[in-house]
């Protein structure tokens, strides 16, 4: 699929949507979606309010973090940890801050704002979120398969109203407010609520369910300070991995990983990795060449973990957070190796 068919397809999708319709439509789009991307990895990936592509988020749309209300900088420059007194401490949103007697360089991705009731500067490519206790959850890039939904269903937290759109006024981001409909937002077991919660509904019997993380408001000055949420470290019990030719074309050709000592020194490695803050450059380096490679990590509680590697610079990427993590280059390139 080129990009102009996915603008037209996105197109009739939300022409057709009806608003009493969003959140089952847009959930069983979601469910069956293949993994599209454009042939140019330099564009923003087209995500909807209701059509949500949530595979692709981290791969092939670098631009698709939003701060609503202009509050994002365009990028100056990438934050590099390498001790020196980095000029500028803007980088794209991120506030970049040096810390006495240490090399690294936190990353620190400030709140979501909601945007001001003059401000119409939203991006229509919105991302899937819920507004709980005053913060902006986005989709996360760890899915679960709706069999397994029910044991990591929590504590009731309330129901989604719905009604977030790229036009949306500061009004509208009211608690529980969202882009997904009506649902019913719950906990998320064996994870912090200040971190991730999640949506689960049934439907004519059948079982709709997501993951939103919150990973906006933190100081990331490790990999452990991102990717330790996720609780990798200990608990993979099966992996696959998917080249970028195959991502890119939606064939879903997945090969088996093996849960190894390579594997688990790659988990290791990226709890310890550098974070990099994401820039305009940084991006269009990363994103301008194909040697990317998915890694997908199923957990213990069923959840799935999708992983994106830059084979040349050694570096990973969750999902849409904006920043990269830089991975000691021995564990890394073990791993990048194996995935032939």
């Amino acid at each position: 699929m080129n990009e102009q068919q996915f603008k037209q397809r996105y197109k009739k999708a939300v022409d057709q949507m009806k608003p009493d319709d969003q959140m089952k439509k847009r959930i069983e789009q979601n469910m069956n979606v293949q993994r599209q991307s454009t042939k140019r990895p330099r564009k923003s990936l087209y995500i909807a309010v209701s059509v949500v592509v949530a595979a692709g988020i981290g791969l092939a749309a670098p631009t698709v973090w939003q701060q609503w209300g202009g509050t994002t900088a365009p990028s100056k420059e990438t934050a590099l940890n390498t001790g020196e007194v980095i000029k500028g401490l803007i980088s794209d949103g991120q506030t970049v801050i040096k810390t006495e007697n240490s090399n690294i360089v936190p990353v620190e991705i400030p709140k979501i704002e909601v945007p001001s009731g003059d401000n119409q500067n939203v991006k229509a490519d919105m991302l899937g979120l819920v507004v709980y206790h005053g913060n902006v959850y986005t989709e996360s890039a760890t899915t679960v398969d709706a069999a397994d939904a029910l044991s990591l269903r929590g504590e009731k937290l309330g129901k989604t109203t719905g009604g977030i759109h790229e036009l949306s006024g500061k009004d509208d981001y009211k608690d529980l407010a969202s882009t997904i409909g009506t649902a019913d937002i719950y906990t998320v077991n064996g994870y912090d609520s200040d971190f991730r919660i999640m949506s689960y509904t049934e439907i004519d019997g059948q079982v709709y369910a997501q993951l939103f993380d919150k990973t906006n408001g933190i100081s990331i000055s490790s990999g452990a300070d991102l990717i330790g949420k996720l609780n990798i470290e200990g608990h993979v019990t099966a992996a696959q991995w998917e080249s970028f030719d195959s991502w890119n074309n939606g064939l879903g050709q997945l090969q088996q990983l093996p849960v190894d000592e390579s594997l688990n020194r790659f988990i290791e490695a990226l709890y310890k990795a550098t974070p990099v803050a994401t820039s305009s450059e940084l991006e269009e380096r990363l994103y301008g060449k194909e040697d990317r490679k998915i890694i997908y990590l199923t957990l213990k509680d069923k959840t799935k973990v999708q992983l994106v590697l830059f084979g040349e610079e050694g570096m990973v990427r969750y999902g849409h957070v904006p920043v990269f993590f830089e991975v000691e280059q021995g564990a890394f390139q073990q791993l990048w190796n194996s995935l032939k």
